[in-house]
């Protein structure tokens, strides 16, 4: 009877661990005092398409990557570097380091040093805007955190953290712009709060409790961090693993965690705190005010938290398939974030994991659209190659529409005053943007 009662109770947690998160795959930590040790896993004992990993690493290459990594559960499935790139080198992660702040940031709070409902100027000083006092008292730190701060992007140098540089457009909290200067201006506010340079409190909350290394630097007004590929991967696994490192807590806070991945507010469902969110209802796209329908990677698994840098620094994380994705690199005709290059890359690397996921059999490639003449005086075509858009959307370099049509291969902007236009070409799940220039004769 006793034995029968012991089988019973394995047999019952077998079968809550078939269907629990609770009994999901262990991930593995590579050891923090030895940063050149860190277990691999062959993509063949996933059964996954070997033969297509040649394919993903040509994409790559052609795409001007330094280096290449996805983590499965923590193991490393496949590592490559291109040209003279090594495991050592030193790569900027440009905005993609707006999510390492963004963890700091909910550090600094659970140490009681400062609040996300806290006025920005309680740690800039008064007058750190160029907004009447009034406008200037209504930003929050959270709002530095999620885009909304109301201050005007469209400014001639939106990277520019000078007072004079942030004028007031809109009341905080009603209007999500991508806008990095006042991101930037966070350092400052973790500097002062905790009365330690952001090099000295990354390196004691963080670094040390994980193994990474790199720095910060400045370049221009802005704050960079400069690190290895490697210290990518683990700090995606750490987020992966809810800023538990092993068994060490290094954010106890599970309430911001679970803010920082999660829509931070109702205008760009799309964006937590400093990071982007795939598989929402719509996504902004920066230098723009429209919300473009379905996910922002419709490739990637719709769990997929990223954070995404010019010119492709891509740190890309689903628990749901135990992922985490690091590209670093050049790729210097997408803007600000390069979502197409992340969708992209998904795409190929979906054909590795011999799975289809969004448009992963329709690969969409930028170059399949041809728009022409560029300037343009009265009309403009539009050649396509495969894949075709469901309508276009014109805006100005406001962001402004200007106009929507189902005419997608000839639009016509005679009308149009002389300047640089935007077409947003919109597909089914995603939007592809590429500028043109209206120029009279």
């Amino acid at each position: 009877m006793q034995h029968l009662k012991i089988t019973t109770v394995l047999l019952f947690i077998w079968i809550i661990g078939l269907h629990s998160p609770l009994f999901a795959q262990k991930l593995y930590f590579p050891p923090i005092n030895n940063t050149q040790a860190w277990d691999t896993i062959s993509p063949k004992s996933l059964n996954w398409c070997t033969d297509q990993i040649d394919n993903l690493y040509a994409y790559l290459q052609k795409q001007d990557s330094k280096a290449f990594l996805v983590l499965k559960d923590g193991k490393i499935v496949l590592e490559k570097y291109f040209g003279t790139f090594t495991k050592d080198s030193l790569w900027y992660w440009a905005s993609a380091g707006k999510s390492l702040t963004a963890l700091l940031i909910g550090k600094a709070q659970e140490e009681g040093y400062l609040k996300l409902n806290d006025t920005s100027s309680s740690y800039l000083g008064k007058g750190w805007t160029n907004c009447t006092p009034e406008q200037e008292a209504q930003i929050q730190i959270k709002h530095q955190l999620n885009m909304t701060s109301g201050l005007d992007d469209n400014v001639p140098d939106n990277q520019c953290t000078a007072d004079s540089c942030l004028v007031y457009l809109a009341p905080a909290a009603t209007r999500w712009a991508y806008h990095n200067a006042p991101y930037t201006l966070l350092e400052k506010v973790l500097e002062k709060a905790t009365g330690l340079d952001i090099n000295t409190y990354t390196q004691n909350k963080l670094k040390n409790k994980t193994g990474m290394t790199g720095f910060w630097g400045n370049i221009g007004f802005n704050n960079v961090f400069f690190s290895k590929a490697r210290s990518m991967a683990r700090f995606g696994l750490l987020v992966q693993n809810n800023c538990i490192w092993e068994s060490d807590t290094l954010l106890r806070d599970q309430s911001y965690v679970q803010q920082m991945t999660q829509t931070s507010q109702n205008i760009n469902l799309s964006y937590g705190y400093l990071w982007w969110l795939n598989g929402k209802n719509s996504w902004m796209s920066p230098g723009s005010q429209l919300q473009f329908p379905g996910s922002i990677t419709p490739a990637a698994p719709a769990d997929m938290v990223a954070a995404i840098g010019k010119n492709g620094q891509l740190i890309c994380i689903s628990k749901s398939t135990g992922l985490v994705l690091v590209r670093i690199g050049n790729q210097a005709n997408e803007g600000e974030v390069p979502y197409l290059l992340c969708n992209q890359i998904w795409t190929e690397l979906n054909k590795v994991m011999c799975s289809v996921n969004g448009f992963a059999d329709e690969a969409f490639n930028p170059n399949n659209i041809v728009v022409y003449p560029n300037p343009a005086s009265s009309f403009l075509n539009v050649e396509y190659t495969g894949l075709q858009p469901n309508k276009v959307i014109v805006t100005d370099f406001l962001g402004k529409e200007m106009f929507q049509t189902s005419d997608i291969k000839t639009i016509h902007i005679a009308d149009f005053s002389d300047g640089i236009y935007t077409l947003h070409f919109q597909f089914n799940q995603f939007t592809h943007t590429q500028k043109w220039v209206k120029q009279s004769h």
